[in-house]
């Protein structure tokens, strides 16, 4: 007998049919997903904060006085101040504040907010105040450097002489310069710890939206702050999801699940780049990739040790097979574009030579020691080719892993030997930036604790270079400032410091063709405010 259908239960089975075939995911219109991996956020207090994985959350919370552009790093933008003006004998620098700004509680935004969040921020003394500190500001003298004659209006006193571009700038950075709300952060004061501990997962500011949840390593969501000053963001909620496999990122952008992708792979960015449902974009970054040592390590302080690590570098292999989208050459400590940049030095990788130098060093036969890096892209891919090379030359390297935490934070501890890291300032479009953080280090003692300070951190300490960095800021003669600039590199080369830059950084995200607005910044504050979904 021949299988016979009702017209019923065709109907049911068709529909049936329809309900197992597979539906393209999709996002809700007004909720913006983001995968990158969160190993390296450790708090979301501003004055707290290391790596650009916080700053990519906090810049969407936190207003600054100032902001710098995403298209043109010279250029600075008004946010909080409307305006500001340098004194004649460069001395002050005083902002104007828009009058309509609001922080998410409906507190107003206000002078004394303002100079109550700088002082907070050298009082605490954390991460974050180092970029003041290195200008002469201290928990001593903030009272005497921030001021406020009105509501509207607030002075800054410099303690010393300094380019005053370089302190504006400076308040533009996620971090030193974010503003918070003095009055909310002050009810959940504990112990006069200023409101730390309550900020590591809650948020004070006027940004276009506040922090609702932060469960460690698995996901931050962010409220839209309807009583935004600004313009208002499309999106009602912000989702960002720890993924930490960039294959998992790419799979889930494919399919829909997710609107934007922060931490994806080389191989998976390429692959991308054929997918006409998503858009790859790439920016200059801030910050170069690096091989530090640690100078309290004896085989270390050995300048011929170092020599032969900088030549078993590959540095055109990492950065044409681990690092395209993430780097571009440069072995320089100054980034490419900036004042006084000089070429590529040209180093390469020369196995003889390493081989010699360690000779010379009296390790005929190498050594063994331990390479720290994250467990992310593209740092384990990276460790994982200079532990070959270092080989080749007869040192053996254990390669540690981990989180942020663990990894950064033996650094900032002065606890480890070898390690690949990302960093070396350029926030800021001046070379400066990247000189104090990369080398610069005016104390050495442990009791100093000068942990934003990568210089510090390898315990690298010549008292030269650091002369050398501050004339160089305060030279007003732009050609004789530029040569300054020029001999740094130099000297920085010649007497082989503990940090060797291998590539400057460069970000590259994938998200979904149809997000309209999105402008990667390459001071990691990348703003989600203007983001829309063409859909």
């Amino acid at each position: 007998m021949k299988p016979f259908l009702t017209p019923l239960f065709a109907s049911i089975l068709v529909g049936a049919t329809m309900l197992i075939q597979p539906v393209k995911a999709e996002t809700p219109p007004n909720m913006l997903v983001v995968g990158f991996s969160m190993t390296n956020i450790l708090t979301l207090d501003p004055a707290a904060i290391t790596g650009k994985e916080t700053v990519q959350v906090l810049t969407n919370i936190y207003d600054n006085l100032v902001a710098l552009d995403a298209v043109n790093r010279s250029q600075v933008d008004p946010q909080l101040a409307e305006s500001w003006t340098v004194s004649d004998d460069n001395t002050t620098i005083t902002f104007k504040l828009r009058s309509d700004a609001t922080f998410a509680s409906g507190n107003p935004v206000t002078s004394e907010d303002v100079i109550w969040s700088f002082k907070r921020l050298m009082k605490l003394n954390l991460a974050q105040a180092s970029f003041l500190k290195t200008h002469g500001f201290t928990a001593a003298n903030a009272d005497a450097s921030f001021t406020a004659p009105d509501p509207h209006t607030v002075v800054i006193t410099l303690p010393k002489k300094v380019d005053p571009q370089i302190i504006i700038q400076t308040l533009g950075i996620v971090g030193p310069g974010s503003v918070l709300d003095s009055k909310t952060v002050m009810e959940h004061d504990k112990g006069g710890d200023l409101g730390a501990a309550w900020l590591t997962n809650n948020s004070a500011g006027s940004g276009p939206f506040t922090l609702a949840q932060w469960q460690s390593n698995e996901r931050v969501t962010l409220e839209r702050n309807d009583k935004y000053w600004g313009e208002k963001p499309a999106m009602r909620r912000i989702m960002m999801r720890h993924l930490a496999e960039s294959q998992s990122q790419r799979l889930m952008l494919e399919k829909g699940d997710i609107d934007l992708a922060y931490s994806l792979s080389a191989a998976d960015l390429k692959a991308l780049e054929n997918n006409k449902d998503v858009t790859v974009q790439t920016n200059g970054g801030s910050g170069f990739y690096y091989l530090a040592v640690s100078m309290k390590d004896e085989k270390f302080q050995n300048p011929k040790v170092r020599e032969a690590l900088r030549y078993l570098i590959d540095y055109q292999g990492l950065n044409e097979s681990v690092l395209p989208y993430f780097g571009k050459l440069r072995d320089r400590p100054i980034a490419t574009g900036v004042l006084g940049a000089l070429p590529n030095a040209g180093y390469k990788l020369d196995v003889a030579k390493a081989k010699a130098l360690l000779t010379e060093a009296g390790y005929p036969d190498g050594f063994s020691t331990t390479l720290r890096a994250i467990s992310d892209v593209p740092f384990m891919n990276v460790a994982t080719a200079i532990q070959a090379t270092l080989a080749q030359g007869g040192i053996k390297a254990e390669i540690i892993t981990g989180s942020g935490d663990q990894i950064y934070g033996a650094m900032r501890e002065r606890k480890y030997e070898l390690l690949v890291g990302r960093g070396g300032g350029g926030q800021l479009p001046h070379p400066d930036s990247n000189l104090r953080a990369i080398v610069y280090n005016p104390d050495n003692s442990d009791q100093a604790k000068l942990t934003n300070f990568q210089g510090w951190r390898t315990s690298f300490y010549d008292e030269k270079i650091n002369k050398m960095i501050d004339a160089a800021l305060v030279e007003t003669n732009r050609e004789k400032q530029t040569k300054d600039y020029q001999d740094i590199q130099v000297y920085y080369a010649d007497m082989v410091p503990a940090i060797q830059p291998f590539s400057e950084v460069v970000d590259s995200v994938g998200y979904r063709a149809d997000i309209k607005g999105l402008q990667l910044n390459p001071s990691w504050s990348t703003q989600l405010r203007t983001v829309t979904k063409d859909r």
